[in-house]
């Protein structure tokens, strides 16, 4: 799973930084652009960086010539985030023939500041 690309994800500083059978963990080093007008983390870059999460700990369960795209994600802001290092960690709660269920958390330094939930369907690759 590593040479796979995400040009989205890598352009806003995000990296896999681990990944498991049904787990995964993408970090982000924040910088000032990250940051929106009252100077927290944008919601933006929160979202961006939980759903590509999902998608690896949705894809490590698949076999080879499956893959995966989002169907739907829930993401719970539980509070504003304001720390220099993000680190984001999803875990396949239920995994089905056509679709995955992932559970991803979101830390700031070492607080919980965002909860989400994603379905993720299964594809057959082309």
């Amino acid at each position: 799973m590593d040479d796979i690309k995400f040009p989205f994800l890598e352009h806003i500083g995000g990296r896999l930084v681990q990944s498991e059978k049904g787990m995964a963990e993408v970090e982000l080093r924040v910088e000032s652009y990250h940051l929106q007008h009252m100077g927290f983390v944008h919601g933006g870059v929160i979202s961006t960086l939980m759903d590509n999460t999902g998608w690896y700990a949705a894809v490590s369960n698949l076999g080879d010539g499956y893959t995966s795209v989002t169907m739907e994600i829930k993401i719970n802001y539980l509070k504003p985030v304001v720390g220099s290092y993000l680190r984001a960690v999803g875990n396949v709660i239920r995994q089905g023939r056509t679709t995955s269920f992932v559970k991803i958390e979101l830390f700031d330094d070492m607080n919980l500041v965002a909860f989400a939930t994603g379905t993720y369907a299964v594809l057959q690759e082309k």
